[in-house]
């Protein structure tokens, strides 16, 4: 894809709902690549962030936020019939928006399934019902079997969103590299089957953030490379993660679901209190944070494989975040605090004086053992390619154009996850901004070095169980 290459014409509106880090970041990919005027774009936001930028560009700018009762009578004069919702904002309902949009015959996109305030933290309701996976069955039950309706892109980031294309690519190279398969598989049930024929039992998605500002966190601030509210809000969730059929050793805090399709468990503890082990190329082993994200639902999910009614496959999938260290330290403030997030908070993007974005999917178990396969971003190359973006931030941003792109490209699709989408197409638009896109082979496992200090309970005939990975 060329830096400033149109790939298509917009006729319609589009309304930008939130208008932070990564609206900011979005927009400028957006005039880059899609032919739209200033005056078709309204940007809607509860914050005065970014006004500045909206306003050099004659793009109209209205801070007002949305909510249960304004968001329909503000929005539904602004959208009709082809016309496009980008929701990047925190604390809207995702369903809400979906469902005008539907109405309204307009396209739509997220890069999460938020709730309205209170939905992630409210202590009325149940550690299930405050889960993605309660959020992501909502989406998918608006589904309408049959019909046809306006596009809607159901968490469309960096992850989730690119993570599910690239473990489609890591999956195409583990097979090339392992002479066992050829082609590109056409369905879900044959993507299904290549992974259980290669033997992948783990994917983790795998992401360190070595960015760093020169100021350093100061007690009761929260520092972050990305959005700090959203960031909180999901830390504070139910650690969650797709459950594998491999898997014999169920948590002691684990708990199933008792509605949905079943492909994901919860633990009774946030994901920012939980890690876990993993591993990239250029950190080597870390502990990351198993932060609840949609992908871990959605990408075990489309893995799944079935005879009749019992399950046959199902690789266990898992967020492992190392965010940069600001964020870490902020982490433990944070949870010292009983979660009750910081009084000051300092989203850091121009003061960054170095670091990269090490973002990827670690797909273990099969032949090879272990394969990294993802994006580095340094933080001075995502400045020199897009302005108002960071290493983090440039990895949303860009999969928030392709799914743009995507959408405009196939108006009438409905409701639809990253793992449903033309990955080839996605990439295509998606690589150009990614940095490195690199895949690395490793004999790293969980077990690599256990023990050396103390004795651990531990399966040694299966690396692969998630009570291996588990840092307990």
């Amino acid at each position: 894809m060329a830096r400033d290459q149109k790939h298509l014409s917009f006729s319609g509106r589009m309304i930008i709902v939130g208008f932070g880090s990564i609206g900011q970041g979005v927009l400028p990919l957006l005039l880059r690549h899609i032919d739209i005027g200033p005056s078709q774009i309204i940007i809607i936001t509860a914050e005065e962030s970014g006004h500045e930028e909206a306003t050099r560009l004659g793009i109209r700018f209205r801070r007002e936020p949305l909510t249960r009762e304004n968001y329909a009578s503000l929005l539904d004069p602004l959208l009709g019939q082809g016309d496009f919702l980008l929701n990047v904002s925190v604390e809207v309902s995702s369903i809400a928006l979906i469902e005008l949009c539907r109405e309204k015959g307009a396209l739509y996109l997220d890069t999460c399934i938020e709730p309205w305030p209170g939905g992630y933290t409210d202590p009325s309701l149940s550690p299930s019902l405050r889960s993605n996976y309660a959020l992501r069955e909502y989406a998918l039950a608006l589904r309408q079997d049959g019909a046809e309706a306006p596009t809607a892109v159901l968490t469309h980031g960096a992850n989730p969103g690119l993570v599910s294309h690239l473990v489609k690519e890591a999956l195409l190279a583990i097979a090339r590299d392992t002479g066992a398969a050829a082609g590109v598989p056409q369905s879900r049930a044959a993507w299904g089957a290549l992974a259980r024929r290669l033997g992948v039992k783990v994917i983790h998605i795998a992401e360190r953030d070595t960015q760093v500002s020169p100021i350093p966190k100061r007690p009761g601030e929260f520092v972050n490379t990305w959005s700090i509210d959203g960031f909180v809000s999901e830390g504070s969730q139910p650690a969650e993660l797709g459950w594998g059929s491999h898997e014999r050793h169920f948590p002691e805090d684990g708990r199933r679901h008792e509605f949905g399709g079943g492909s994901a468990i919860y633990l009774l503890r946030p994901g920012a209190s939980t890690r876990v082990r993993s591993w990239t190329p250029l950190e080597g082993p870390f502990h990351g944070f198993l932060i609840t994200h949609s992908e871990s639902i959605s990408i075990a999910d489309y893995f799944t494989l079935r005879e009749g009614d019992v399950l046959s496959y199902r690789p266990t999938v898992h967020y492992a975040y190392h965010p940069c260290d600001g964020a870490v330290l902020s982490l433990h403030e944070l949870a010292g605090k009983n979660w009750w997030i910081q009084e000051n908070t300092r989203l850091i993007v121009d003061e960054i004086s170095d670091g990269i974005d090490e973002l990827g999917v670690l797909l273990l178990g099969h032949a090879k053992g272990a394969y990294w396969y993802g994006s580095r971003l340094s933080v001075a190359e995502a400045r020199r390619l897009v302005p108002y973006n960071n290493a983090t931030s440039l990895q949303v941003t860009a999969a928030v154009l392709a799914g743009v792109i995507w959408a405009i490209e196939n108006p009438r699709r409905g409701i639809v996850e990253p793992d449903e989408m033309d990955y080839e197409r996605c990439m295509a638009l998606m690589r150009p901004y990614l940095g490195t896109v690199i895949g690395v082979y490793s004999d790293w496992t969980p077990l690599s070095d256990r023990g050396r200090l103390f004795p651990e309970d531990l399966d040694r005939d299966d690396p692969w169980q998630f009570k291996n990975f588990r840092v307990v």
